[in-house]
């Protein structure tokens, strides 16, 4: 009996996607699905997030669905990421070469916010993103550092630069042009000009992702930022500790009011684990983030612990993702950074650029 496109569709509607628990079915992730007359399928599975690492076992998966129909010879599966561009706030335009803008943002300082913000980069491109990393902080950058990059950007036409690169992520930072010991004595207007001309005079190549480590409050820059920049989201960061729970509400706040979706929120320092005895501790209090997220009705992307490792690696130019890629922190990260993209590709798609622009002329 002859195998048909129909058996094998409801054979791989049972088959679940791990990440977003719908099957690829339904979602319009199966595409060009084929039976030849000796029982070969061949079929391509395309999703809306990077999951390179998951592809092997997600492959094996259908497979055993598809030889599972009577008839079944030889199954063939492309697996694949197709991350399109997604709507940012009301009124504000996308910016060319870039699909999808992310803000890293807290309410204070010192909770390891550009941190987190590196870790995400770092691992949405381990997952086979094509990410840049921003670092909006122009008082006080890290990016440089914790990316292991010296130099200054080059220009070929003197308007624009090229961003600097390490680990596969494109990094722009005030860091690579000023000296590392000057201080940045220059008021809001002017910081808020700085950034503006480093996001959009950087030649960033055709990026899927753009993280923005904001500086830590809900000043000029933030603000600028919310309003004036595409976001498809933020991330806030804060520890457990009431003071930066006050402050990171205040960050949601600022956010909700310019219309740009809390993708989730990370809990930092949430717990530390003696390295000696193994004792665990919850230095700044337990569970603040994990209660603040349920009382905004927002996702609690995971907790990461205090651990001296983290500070080293990113001191060290090497931050955790890429300095102990299978280690337990680095899966934490990689699991926060897969929730972020699967929380985007959830969202609206842009579509800006399908209407048809009207121009008016003095012909008749």
């Amino acid at each position: 009996m002859a195998v048909t496109t129909d058996q094998l569709s409801q054979a791989l509607a049972a088959v679940t996607d791990p990440n977003t628990g719908k099957d690829f079915v339904s979602t319009r992730a199966l595409r060009n699905l084929t039976v030849s007359d000796g029982g070969d399928v061949a079929f391509d599975i395309e999703l809306g997030y990077p999951a390179k690492s998951q592809f092997t076992a997600l492959r094996s998966l259908l497979v055993a669905a598809a030889k599972a129909v009577p008839g079944v010879a030889n199954v063939s599966v492309s697996i694949s990421s197709n991350i399109v561009a997604h709507a940012a706030q009301r009124g504000v335009a996308l910016l060319p070469n870039i699909k999808n803008i992310v803000a890293v943002a807290s309410g204070k300082g010192g909770v390891g916010k550009s941190t987190t913000a590196v870790n995400l980069a770092l691992a949405l491109a381990a997952e086979g993103a094509k990410v840049g990393l921003l670092d909006a902080d122009i008082y006080g950058p890290s990016q440089p550092m914790m990316m292991g990059i010296e130099g200054r950007p080059e220009s070929s036409d003197g308007k624009t630069m090229d961003p600097l690169k390490n680990y596969g992520v494109e990094v722009m930072s005030i860091g690579f042009l000023v000296n590392q010991d000057e201080a940045m004595i220059w008021r809001g207007p002017m910081a808020t000009q700085a950034l503006d001309q480093l996001l959009r005079q950087t030649n960033w190549s055709g990026l899927d992702y753009l993280i923005v480590d904001l500086p830590p409050g809900t000043g000029d820059i933030q603000l600028t930022l919310a309003q004036r920049v595409p976001l498809t989201g933020a991330v806030i960061v804060t520890t457990p500790q009431d003071i930066a729970l006050l402050d990171a509400k205040k960050g949601i706040k600022m956010f909700e009011k310019v219309g740009v979706p809390i993708l989730g929120i990370v809990e930092n320092m949430a717990v530390h684990v003696c390295s000696n005895c193994g004792h665990v501790e919850h230095i700044f209090g337990e569970g603040g983030g994990k209660k603040m997220a349920a009382q905004y009705g927002m996702d609690y992307l995971g907790a990461l612990p205090l651990d001296i490792a983290i500070r080293v690696q990113a001191d060290s130019g090497k931050p955790t993702v890429v300095a102990d890629p299978e280690g337990e922190v680095a899966g934490i990260y990689k699991a926060l950074a897969r929730q972020v993209a699967i929380k985007i590709a959830a969202k609206a798609k842009d579509f800006s650029s399908k209407f048809p622009s009207i121009t008016i002329s003095k012909d008749t």
